[in-house]
């Protein structure tokens, strides 16, 4: 793998390799671009199949994170950290209090949280090493139900540009994924009478969300062929790609996964087929927003408020993505490139 090729491909600034053996610890730090503010972003732990895969995940995930924050007005770079294991482990004190020692190292450039595969009391752990994190008990806590909510009001956001109405009473919703957040998304539209259809490899939460809100449960292959009106990922990435596309009778994709899109050109297929695409980095981008309250001491009822305004920011890249004829991916990365620039050109001045 050619790293710096791989790094300058979408600008990355910096890739940090992280390894304490003696607590069986290896992780990767991506930092995009800190035009904005220092770079936040989760860490994920991943089983990856090598680590090339890691490599290339934590590239991805933090480029989407510098993305998001411009998406939302946030003066947020884009960040993010993997680590290689089995994140099932009991014995976590240690790996994440040597991940706290490494994003400490980095002077403020990088301020990390939780993601897949980690959790608030792992936080806690890394900030016995550093402060610079999120989302730990006693802040703002589990991000999932602000993130959740974004996703909803995304949803609906969704059904007002295809529709003519936000109204999801009725409408059929397949959810991929039920765990911390795909449960709050499944909650929020099973409250306003969303007909759900729901899948995850972990049958204990399928068996939650069946149980408490009526949906449907059918296994992780039938999902991409579910007869709905939304597919809603939220789960891991690259889910719209040349297997799983050609099977779709959805007219809208809109999920709290990160990199829904295996490759851009999966957009433009969508864009083709009039599928409306809500894009992923503008739909999830209310754990982020959760968080950077954290950062600013907001109230919980001022993160939410700001996540609903995902509703709006998505009302305008559909309008921009109709007027220039763009894929709304497209039409999204153009609004964030145009913050940073905007940011990125203002002189700097003496203090």
């Amino acid at each position: 793998m050619k790293i710096f090729e791989r790094m300058a491909e979408h600008s990355h600034e910096q890739l940090v390799f992280c390894h304490e053996p003696s607590a069986g610890y290896k992780g990767i730090i991506a930092i995009h671009n800190t035009t904005l503010g220092p770079a936040l972003g989760g860490t994920r732990f991943w089983n990856y199949r090598d680590d090339e895969e890691a490599v290339i995940d934590a590239l991805r995930l933090a480029r989407g994170m510098t993305y998001k924050a411009a998406v939302a007005g946030l003066n947020l770079g884009g960040g993010k950290s993997v680590i290689i294991g089995d994140n099932r482990t009991t014995r976590r004190e240690m790996i994440f209090r040597a991940h706290g020692r490494f994003v400490e190292s980095l002077g403020g450039r990088y301020i990390t949280a939780e993601d897949v595969g980690t959790s608030v009391e792992d936080m806690d752990y890394v900030k016995m090493e550093t402060e610079a994190v999120t989302g730990v008990a006693g802040g703002s806590g589990d991000p999932s139900p602000v993130t959740a909510y974004g996703v909803y009001r995304g949803i609906k956001a969704c059904a007002k540009e295809k529709y003519g109405s936000d109204s999801v009473s009725g409408m059929t919703i397949a959810v991929q994924g039920t765990g911390h957040v795909g449960y709050y998304v499944c909650r929020y539209l099973a409250e306003e009478g969303a007909q759900l259809t729901v899948t995850d490899i972990d049958q204990n939460r399928v068996k939650r969300v069946v149980d408490e809100f009526g949906a449907k449960a059918v296994s992780p292959d039938d999902i991409y062929t579910v007869d709905a009106q939304v597919f809603a990922p939220c789960a891991l990435g690259a889910v719209v790609n040349d297997d799983t596309i050609a099977g779709f009778t959805f007219e809208i994709i809109a999920g709290a996964a990160n990199n829904q899109l295996a490759q851009e050109r999966h957009g433009d297929l969508l864009h083709k087929r009039g599928i409306l695409y809500a894009p992923d980095y503008v739909i999830n981008a209310g754990g982020l927003i959760n968080v950077y309250g954290e950062l600013n001491d907001w109230s919980a009822e001022q993160a939410r408020r700001k996540a609903g305004e995902i509703y709006d920011t998505l009302g305008q890249i559909f309008e921009l993505a109709k007027a220039d004829d763009l894929p709304t991916y497209e039409a999204a990365d153009r609004v964030a490139e145009r913050r940073i620039e905007q940011v990125g050109a203002l002189k700097r001045t003496w203090v």
